[in-house]
Formats: C-alpha cells, structure tokens, sequence
C-alpha cells in the first residue's frame, strides 16, 4: 500500500516549457533543497533553463528516485519564483536572495504547505540515494525488454524478460507490482525492488517478467480508471505471454505479488490452475474498508503519538471509508465528503482528497475481500510479511493462514520476518520515515528464502 504517500511521482513524462512573466536568466541552473513531511525527508531538485519560448524545467524527487518531472511554467516576477506542476498538484513559490544563491518559499500539495529553501548547486553535485544492492551490468543472463497484449482491455504492455543463461526450459515468475502506478522496477523512494529481486532469482535459474502498470512508462492504458481487478487481467495476460516463450516451462509459472499485488496473484491462481505457485509478499487478507483503519493507527503511533490519538484516528479513517461504501448516490456521497472533509483539511485539499475517496480502485479495494480468492487457492503458497510493517498489520497478515487452511490448502508456509517493514527493508521503527533512508532495498534472508522456495515448490500445478 502506498496510499500513505504524501508524493505521487511515477510515471514521468517530456518536460513542458512555459513563458514566463518576466525572465531571469540569474535563476538559471540546478536548485536542490527538502521538504519535511510528517518526519519524511523528501529531496528535490529543479534544473532551470532558457530555451527560445522562455525558462524551462524539470523536478527530480531524489529520495524516491523519480527524476526529469516536468514542470508546467516557471516565472519570475522581481525577485518572486514561481514554479508550477499542476500534474502533481504541486507549486513553489519563494523569493530569490539578494546574491541569487537561494530561493526561499513554501512547496504546496494537497496534503499541505511545506517550508522549502532551493540552494544552487552544480548539476553534477545533486545527490543520488545509494542504493548498494542495485545490480550493475554486465548482467550474467539475458535480458530482453518486451510487449505484449492484453486484448480484453484492448492495450499493450511492456516490460523486461530476464532469462539465465542455457536453453531451459525454466520456471519462470511474473512480479505484480504493489498499489500506486508503478514502473517494472516498482520504483519508490530511491528503490527498485522489483529489479533487485529480479536480478537475485534469475541468478538462481528462475526467469523473470517484470512489467510497467498500465498506463506507465511503457505501458499503454488508462492507470486512473482501473480497478485491482482490472490489474488482474494485465497479469493474466503476462502469464499467457510466458506461455509463448521457447525458454519458459510453462507448467512451472508462478507469481510473486507485492502489495495489493499479494492480493492479486491469489485472484489469479484462484481460478487459473496453470499457476504452479504464488509468493505473497506484505499481503493481507481482509477487505480495504478495515486494513486501511488499522493502516492508520498504526502509522499515528509509529510518528510518536499516543495509543488514544491513534485509536481516535483509526475510528475516524473507518467512519469515512463506511461512508463511501454505503452511499451509493453519487452526488449525496460528494455533498457528505465535501461536509466531513472540509472540517478536516484545508478548502483548496477537499476537492483533490475527493477525487482519490471515489477513484474506480478506492471503491473497489474498500470492497474487494481476498478470504475467498485465497479458499479457492490449491497451488503451494509462500506468503512473507515483516514484523515491522506498519501498512499490513500483523494480524491481518495472519488471516491468510486461516484463509488457506479454510479452503484445505496443504502446501503452504507463512512466515512473520522479524524486523522488517513493508518494504522487507531491515528497520528500526517501521514508519515510512525510514524508506528513503535504508540503503538496504530488500533484506538478504528475503531474497534467500523467496529463491529456495521456489526451487523446492515449482513443481507443475496438479490437475484436479
């Protein structure tokens, strides 16, 4: 889940130009600072520069590895800067020194106002997040970036195939991205999950599709209007574009899920009996209208406050997700969000926060209960979660033993990873505060344990 994020900067596209009010060519040239949200240090960066229509400029948020955001317009009026990203929702605003080295203002988004101070710095200074398990190439297996379609959604998608090295054929996995338009990397924060647990099992013999969320990077389709199951049928098609491969067993495909992408690979192994096995990584087993309450308190008290404002938040997070799964009118349901919100959040935030509470995959994923998904699963079953994570609650996580033992499911194994979060990062508190600071992108016992499962339990699926 990556609702809690504060940012949405995936999916980037070709910065705009702008023409501003009055151009300053002394504001030309890389500006870096960080905003502090709710104890998240998030970096940025703005590279300013002069075309023939006037200044142009592009954003990196270094923390969460998004770099080449485009920015609408930049203007200049005295020694007033203005900087807008409507696609973001966000802007800056501040006031250049006396000697052009800082920028001094306020970063706006619809969670809030944010002090931000811009330093110039040599383009070549910013800052990278280290990121030590990042593989680097050349690789020892091929690599082949790839398409292919889902014809029911009328779309194409693409992504990277990494085989090892021999004829095959392999057992393979196709990794379902977690909530949030994500590239095939699962990029957030500075991280790159998906290649990092790519490039470990491909080492280990096991071939790997890893595929942009549609309507991302490469894939075509329309991200904001899809539901989790609607990203179903995406992986579906990635599975049968498997099938095709010379090199790909194709009695020994399997999916690893992520995320909400945990709950979506037991919705395909539920009715596809050609999985030969699903890996379950931060999944949970109850509907969004309570894992998001729980999401809630547990992130209060992991920002330090006390067990009654958490309890308090958690009550008032559920009243709200009740009311849109019961209002069924749409236009009492924005009058009512529209009374409860604005007593909540500033004015210019409700209509934002509005369009997210009643979004296609909000309303689906309050709803959509995996329990019986998972009953229907008959194929082995590896499901990780960590001790620390606090957006998948113990406990909740625990019910997908029950769901799997309900349905008489004999070949699986749940494990709790002690000291881990949501990102199986090794943490201290689990908040998501600690993300973009852990070097570690995924704990070495993770990688080891998703690895040798697979190899003991990719046998081909038994017919019923």
């Amino acid at each position: 889940m990556k609702r809690l994020l504060f940012f949405t900067l995936l999916a980037l596209c070709v910065p705009l130009t702008a023409q501003p009010k009055s151009p300053a060519p002394s504001i030309e040239g890389t500006w870096q600072g960080a905003v502090e949200v709710n104890g998240i240090s998030l970096r940025l960066a703005f590279h300013i520069s002069r075309t023939p229509k006037g200044l142009s400029a592009t954003m990196d948020s270094i923390d969460q590895g998004a770099k080449g955001i485009p920015v609408s317009s930049v203007s200049m009026q005295g020694d007033g800067v203005v900087i807008d990203m409507p696609n973001i929702k966000g802007s800056f605003k501040g006031k250049l020194s006396a000697d052009a080295a800082t920028i001094d203002g306020q970063w706006s988004q619809p969670a809030g106002r944010f002090p931000l101070q811009l330093k110039r710095t040599a383009n070549d200074a910013v800052a990278e997040a280290r990121r030590p398990q990042n593989p680097v190439k050349p690789f020892p297996y091929g690599e082949e970036d790839v398409t292919f379609p889902n014809p029911g959604a009328a779309i194409q998608l693409a992504g990277t195939l990494t085989r090892p090295s021999g004829k095959g054929p392999f057992t393979s996995v196709v990794l379902i991205t977690g909530s949030g338009p994500q590239n095939r990397d699962e990029e957030v924060f500075g991280h790159r999950p998906f290649l990092v647990l790519s490039d470990y099992l491909t080492r280990r013999g096991i071939a790997v599709l890893r595929v942009d969320d549609r309507g991302v990077a490469k894939s075509g389709g329309n991200f904001a209007a899809a539901t989790t199951a609607d990203f179903a049928t995406d992986v579906e098609s990635a599975v049968a574009y498997l099938k095709s491969r010379a090199e790909v067993d194709p009695h020994r495909i399997g999916l690893i899920g992520h995320s909400e992408g945990a709950v979506i690979a037991p919705m395909i192994a539920s009715r596809n009996p050609d999985i030969a096995f699903i890996v379950m990584l931060a999944g949970f087993a109850v509907p969004g209208s309570e894992l998001i309450p729980e999401q809630v308190r547990m992130l209060v008290l992991a920002a330090g406050k006390s067990p009654a404002v958490a309890r308090q938040g958690a009550a008032e997070e559920s009243a709200l997700l009740q009311l849109i799964v019961t209002e069924k009118d749409p236009v009492q349901l924005q009058k009512k969000l529209e009374e409860k919100l604005s007593s909540i959040m500033p004015e210019e935030q409700v209509g934002p926060a509005i369009e997210t509470l009643t979004s296609p995959w909000y309303r689906y994923f309050l709803t959509y209960d995996p329990a019986p998904a998972l009953r229907q699963v008959k194929c082995p079953v590896l499901a990780l979660n960590g001790s620390l994570d606090r957006q998948v609650a113990p406990e909740q996580s625990r019910d997908i033993r029950a769901a799997l033992q309900q349905g008489g499911n004999q070949h699986f194994e749940t494990l709790e990873m002690p000291g881990l979060n949501h990102l199986f990062q090794t943490a201290r508190t689990g908040g998501p505060e600690e993300y973009s600071v852990i070097e570690e992108t995924i704990a070495p016992e993770v990688l080891q344990k998703v690895a040798s499962w697979i190899e003991k339990n990719s046998s081909p699926p038994e017919k019923n």
